[in-house]
């Protein structure tokens, strides 16, 4: 069997799923093996309006230039447009990146703390003597619609509700 340079397969963009430290891992790597990450890491520097560049350093501003495009279109490949729509600075592929590290750096961490936080208080939740109905029920009608479906998903928490119903 004769080996093809050309069956080389293209590793797939990787796509922005909402957990931003597993994509920026993937995505700098990527940009890596494409060349791209000093250009994101780095971005381009425009010369002083009154300074003049040589022939070298115009090319070379071009160049860069032009691995910053290559870059942004990949970042707008892998950044759903809800999320696009959201970064306010795109003309470079270091604002993208720096956007989306501001905006979702942690956001895992974070959920994770917020969920457990709701469980903690779905497990102690409970009517006090003499409460009605309607008042145990109405700091509950704040809560987010998918904290709620979060709990609801969770098994170990509808358990002890499911065997109360008993």
């Amino acid at each position: 069997m004769a080996s093809d340079s050309n069956s080389f397969v293209q590793p797939a963009i990787p796509r922005f799923d909402g957990h931003y430290d597993h994509w920026s891992m993937l995505m700098e790597n990527f940009l890596r093996s494409k060349e791209y990450w000093d250009i994101v890491e780095n971005g381009v520097t425009e010369p002083v309006a009154e300074e003049t560049l040589t022939e070298a350093q115009n090319k070379a501003l071009a160049d860069r230039k032009l691995k910053d495009l290559k870059a942004k279109n990949y970042l707008f490949q892998a950044i759903d447009r809800s999320i696009l729509e959201t970064i306010l600075q795109k003309d470079t592929s270091k604002h993208i990146w720096n956007s989306m590290k501001k905006k979702h750096s942690g956001t895992t961490r974070v959920k994770r703390a917020q969920l457990q936080a709701l469980t903690r208080d779905f497990e102690t939740l409970q009517m006090k003597s003499g409460e009605s109905v309607t008042e145990f029920k109405v700091p509950y009608l704040f809560m987010s619609k998918n904290s709620i479906v979060k709990i609801m998903r969770n098994k170990q928490l509808l358990k002890p509700l499911l065997n109360s119903q008993a």
